[in-house]
């Protein structure tokens, strides 16, 4: 069986949150099956390393670092324009900046839900809105991050859920609106993933975890790139205005009539 359906070689492509974690790993996947790759977050020095390492792997695709806060719209403007001029277009953008932080709902500031409904809402907004145009020149596709917790909530994270709610929702809407302009917009919801930053807060590390095991509840970040780079792929091409949820084996309560 071919399995060219599946690759994205000759792309372009802009990964937000692509310094650690979850974009690394999409952004490098990326480049080694011929993708250009421009990888951005909020400091030059953390995505500089990032297209070092690719371009030194001699991977197909290159790799350019630009530093980038996504919830100012300036800086997206210049990251978008950046992108075309050095690669010439856009075909694929991965929404993947986010950020959270546990409170009880009680304790939580408005600078503090503020700052997270920005990163993770405005944030998906001006960078979609600003590839707009070159996304719809040729057709591209978009993958927006979004989480479990923003299908079914989570206790102590009531504005990153909130705010990855709107991201799905915003997916679906999209989707219909850009179909006619040939883009195709989906999303990821992961569960626990073994990133640095879950390493922090739960001391589980990627080599804590055996992929061949079907029952667990946390995933790798190679997990997630694998899913991501299926729906930037032509073997996606009818999936329009989903949510991939990736979460492992589920969980399965038995409720009791009282």
């Amino acid at each position: 069986m071919s399995t060219d359906q599946f690759s994205v070689d000759g792309e372009v492509a802009i990964v937000t949150g692509s310094s650690s974690g979850i974009g690394r790993e999409i952004a490098t996947q990326f480049a080694a099956d011929g993708v250009d790759v421009v990888v951005c977050s909020r400091e030059q020095d953390n995505v500089d390393p990032v297209a070092e390492e690719i371009n030194d792997a001699d991977s197909p695709g290159e790799a350019l670092a630009i530093e980038c806060d996504v919830t100012d719209r300036d800086a997206v403007d210049a990251l978008v324009e950046a992108t075309v001029e050095e690669f010439g277009t856009i075909d694929v953008l991965v929404n993947n900046a986010g950020a959270s932080f546990m409170a009880d709902f009680d304790d939580i500031s408005p600078n503090g839900w503020e700052t997270i409904i920005d990163i993770n809402v405005n944030g998906t907004y001006h960078c979609t809105h600003a590839a707009a145009d070159s996304l719809k020149d040729g057709g591209g596709t978009v993958i927006n991050f979004a989480s479990v917790a923003g299908q079914r909530g989570s206790p102590l994270m009531s504005p990153y859920g909130a705010g990855k709610a709107a991201v799905i929702n915003l997916t679906t809407t999209l989707s219909y609106e850009w179909a006619d302009d040939d883009v195709r917009v989906n999303c990821i919801a992961p569960g626990f993933v073994a990133t640095p930053g879950v390493e922090s807060q739960m001391g589980v590390t990627a080599d804590n975890i055996d992929r061949s095991e079907v029952a667990r509840r946390i995933g790798t970040v190679e997990e997630i790139a694998d899913v991501t780079q299926f729906l930037a792929s032509p073997a996606a091409s009818y999936l329009v205005g989903e949510t991939i949820t990736a979460k492992g084996v589920p969980q399965i309560s038995e409720e009791r009539d009282v």
